[in-house]
This record gives C-alpha cells, structure tokens and sequence, in this order.
C-alpha cells in the first residue's frame, strides 16, 4: 500500500499541500492556514471560552506545526496531527495560566491595614508545590525584563495585566496589527529565552 492511501480524499489533498510545504512553498502555508485557521480557532474557543486567547493560541499552534511540518507523516490526516499540536497547546497554556494565578502578588488589605493573600485553588497544590510553583512565575517574571522593551510591554500587559488587544491598542496607540504582530514576535523571543534559561525554571 502506497504512502499516504489509508488517507480520506481531502486528507490526500492535504497531503500533496504539506508536500509542497516541507519544500519551502509558502503557498502551500498560507492554503494550509486558510483550510483549517477557522476549525482550529472553534476548537481552541470551546476549550479557553476567551476569543483573544483563542485567537493567539489559534497562531500559535499553527506557528508550532509549521516549524515541525517535516515531522508530519502521512500514516493520520494532516488536521488531525494539526489539532492534537492545537489542543496540547491550548492545555499547556490553561495550566500555566493557573499556576501564574498563584502568585504572592494576589493579596489585598482587609481592614485592619494587614495584608491578607487571596487564596486561589491550584489544583490541590501543598505547601512546598505552591512555593514551587512561585519560584516559577518569579522566574518568568525575571525572563520577561530580559525582552526588548517594546516586547516586554507588551507580554506585561497581555499576559500579566491581562489587557485585551482593544485595551493594549488604546494604550499604546497603535494599530490592531501591528499589536498582534508584535505580541507574535514577542512571544517568540520569550520562547527562545525560556530555552536558554529552561534549566532555572
């Protein structure tokens, strides 16, 4: 049996695009993107009930399979190996953002004037994985000051103040795009630093 026959009629169409892709076309990228950008964002939407987060999670996971096409083989439909990279991705990114919720930043004065932390429910967390998990949202906090300033700002905002992309735009006086342009490569020099730094977080 021929490589890639097991495949459904759009899968093998699939196919000849991911071929063609693994080349370097980027042609073949930009039909990819336009067959399945909408499917992956639905999915992606009905797991994180956040359209901004949807919507970076949507370029990211498309960002991630491009750069691993050449691992894509054709023994599944190149949707399905594109939506597992999506919802392992999207999952990955629910879980750190709960463990960036607990932070010893999140307290409040009660009326006395003492302060009190806001308990937040990590996943049943003890003690000793809380103050881990600390260390670890410290330790990003220490890679994000490392970013440009322009990129920094914009991870500060989008992430840790959690402003929408309206919010940021509104902010900083600048066009939707070039936001989420931005923030795009933002996020890519925060990947590349957290590689270089992997081994202190």
């Amino acid at each position: 049996m021929e490589i890639g026959d097991s495949l459904s009629e759009k899968g093998k169409k699939d196919l000849i695009i991911v071929d063609r892709a693994k080349v370097g076309d980027q042609a073949a990228f930009a039909e990819l993107m336009k067959r399945y950008k909408e499917p992956v964002y639905y999915m992606l939407l009905k797991m994180i009930k956040n359209t901004d987060d949807a919507e970076d999670l949507t370029i990211e996971a498309f960002g991630k399979a491009f750069n691993r096409i050449d691992q894509y083989t054709p023994n599944y439909a190149f949707s399905t190996w594109l939506f597992k990279i999506a919802s392992n991705n999207c999952i990955d990114h629910i879980r750190k953002k709960r463990i960036s919720l607990i932070s010893m930043d999140h307290a409040y004065t009660n009326e006395n004037g003492e302060s009190v932390g806001i308990e937040v429910d990590g996943g049943h967390l003890d003690p000793e994985e809380v103050f881990i998990q600390q260390q670890k949202v410290k330790a990003m906090r220490d890679v994000v000051d490392k970013l440009k300033p322009r990129y920094r700002e914009l991870i500060i905002k989008r992430y840790f103040e959690e402003l929408t992309y309206e919010e940021i735009v509104d902010e900083m006086d600048l066009p939707l795009g070039t936001v989420k342009a931005q923030l795009f490569r933002a996020r890519e020099a925060l990947a590349n630093l957290m590689k270089k730094t992997k081994d202190n977080i």
